[in-house]
């Protein structure tokens, strides 16, 4: 493992819905090389990989991902009869579709089974499913008293249903309950948007299904960072051949983080910042007092970013189902492909021989080669 002295490491995840166990497979390699998050930053699916993670103690981290994603995949947890890709999606397909209509272990049921509920609670009339489970879930796997300690820090993403804002729960400026997970993951149709203090959220993958944008600001930014972005949608992807692939591709862009964007962004915004800190210590101390000088003091810092970026992409047989399709076998196969990835990227020399970087940031994705090498 190449470690910087001066890094803190922050786990970005991504939602993802049942892709999410890809994040948990990579959680699991990072742990198993020793590396600890001193921060967590998620939405949706990401949120709940990171409410476990930080709501754990460490000897019990592994353990508990392992819990949740056995029990949500615990509907449908036997292989599939056939062979090739076409019967695979066949598979997948029935998979996803069953748990639609039952619901998803440990995670949400149909409201459909119990309508005569529905006329009593406003929540159940704009929503499909009820996500009672999941807060069972929750009170079994996360000890809150654990993430409000503030041993790592917390940030989930979610949206304010009434004004359209974007906001963040952090455990640095509120104490979290399992309301705050549960609101990062209210994905609308299906779930119902989470009271907490008077206001009600959605899923913050409305907005922006990445925090990465969070970490990257300039008034959280106060070291040098080594960033592990966990992505579940690709934004690249090739022209659709049927309307199945449409919508497959259509929600992978909708989703997808805009690494590139955002990092280009902030190469610019950093070296500003950076130019901003060496003139200030170049500065007469008759000037340090100037106003504009107080600005500029203000902004500048000389912080580097390193950004490990693991994307999951989706198999020949997976469709625009594979965010809900919570079979055992597709579980399994994620939460692999995350192991694996991220045991590529720490191999790779440019990992182990990378330096701190001069220029604000500089970007990472290794894992890419490998998945390139296994495709016929």
């Amino acid at each position: 493992m190449s470690t910087i002295p001066t890094e803190k490491t922050v786990l970005v995840f991504q939602g993802g819905g049942a892709l999410g166990a890809y994040q948990a497979g990579a959680y699991e390699a990072l742990h198993e090389a020793g590396i600890r998050p001193d921060w967590l930053a998620g939405i949706s699916i990401g949120s709940i990989n990171s409410a476990i993670i930080a709501g754990s103690p460490v000897n019990r981290r592994i353990e508990n991902l392992r819990t949740f994603w056995h029990r949500v995949s615990s509907g449908l947890s036997g292989h599939f009869l056939g062979n090739g890709d076409v019967m695979r999606k066949w598979f997948n397909e029935s998979s996803a579709f069953l748990g639609s209509l039952t619901g998803v272990p440990g995670f949400f049921k149909p409201r459909a089974f119990t309508p005569w509920n529905i006329p009593g609670d406003p929540m159940a009339a704009i929503s499909l499913y009820d996500t009672a489970p999941l807060a069972e879930t929750l009170a079994e796997l996360v000890d809150f008293d654990l993430i409000n300690s503030g041993a790592i820090r917390l940030s989930l993403g979610a949206v304010d249903v009434v004004s359209g804002n974007f906001n963040y729960f952090d455990n640095n400026e509120c104490a979290f309950s399992a309301k705050h997970v549960a609101a990062s993951g209210a994905l609308p149709p299906g779930f119902a948007p989470v009271q907490i203090d008077g206001r009600y959220y959605w899923d913050g993958g409305i907005v922006s299904n990445t925090p990465l944008q969070r970490i990257l600001s300039g008034s959280e930014l106060e070291s040098d960072l080594c960033i592990f972005q966990v992505d579940l949608f690709s934004a690249r992807g090739q022209l659709p051949k049927d309307l199945f692939d449409v919508q497959a591709r259509e929600k992978e862009i909708r989703y997808s983080s805009r690494t590139r964007l955002n990092t280009d962004q902030f190469r610019k915004l950093q070296g500003i910042r950076m130019a901003a800190k060496r003139l200030m210590e170049k500065l007469p101390d008759e000037l340090k007092d100037d106003p504009d000088a107080q600005v500029l003091e203000k902004i500048g810092n000389d912080c580097a970013v390193t950004l490990v970026h693991l994307i999951y992409r989706h198999a020949a047989y997976e469709s625009q189902s594979k965010d809900y399709e919570f079979s055992r076998l597709s579980v399994e196969e994620h939460w692999k492909a995350g192991h694996d990835d991220v045991v590529e990227t720490l191999n790779h020399p440019d990992w182990q021989n990378r330096t701190r970087p001069r220029n604000g940031i500089r970007v990472f994705d290794l894992a890419e080669q490998r998945q390139r090498r296994s495709k016929p």
